[in-house]
């Protein structure tokens, strides 16, 4: 039976599972995959800023805060944090799938997340974005008999909190 060709997300898993490794290999010293921490992988995202393509303004550049600036500026072009949320959830992955444990997996860490919070805010703020999620409306319900839930049968309950591991 022929083997069929990997989805375009399972090739792009390979190639940055691929692109993770030389890096380990370049890194000085050379790091194993047991070595590599979620320190190593912080390091890799910083390193992979500067073949970023989103121009992100500093707080003093007088485009900050503007989404379409009117003109050039020397800010630097680093890795949008789509980009980077993105990646990290592949290398995640393929950490698994290639022998890695759940429970070392250092593209899980603490540290890579608070990272990309903070890439997400800082991108956010220079580009005068916001990356809030919309909220969804609840279809109405009409109140049932004995049902006291307030103003126009709406009961007002703070939103559940976000689920374990959430990334913000």
């Amino acid at each position: 039976m022929p083997q069929s060709s990997p989805s375009r997300y399972e090739a792009q898993k390979r190639r940055d599972w691929n692109t993770f490794g030389q890096y380990l290999r370049n890194h000085r010293p050379p790091l194993s995959l047991a070595q590599c921490s979620g320190a190593h992988v912080l390091e890799f995202l910083r390193y992979l800023d500067q073949f970023g393509k989103t121009k992100v303004h500093g707080p003093a550049c007088p485009f900050f805060g503007h989404p379409n600036p009117p003109a050039p500026c020397p800010c630097p072009l680093r890795q949008a944090w789509g980009s980077l949320d993105a990646l990290v959830g592949r290398l995640r992955a393929a950490y698994e799938e290639n022998g890695g444990r759940p429970e070392s997996n250092p593209f899980a860490a603490r540290a890579v997340r608070l990272y990309l919070c903070e890439v997400r805010e800082h991108q956010a703020r220079a580009r005068g974005v916001s990356y809030e999620k919309k909220k969804r409306r609840k279809p109405q319900q009409l109140p049932g008999p004995g049902d006291s839930s307030g103003l126009h049968g709406h009961a007002h309950q703070p939103p559940p909190p976000p689920p374990a591991g959430a990334a913000c």
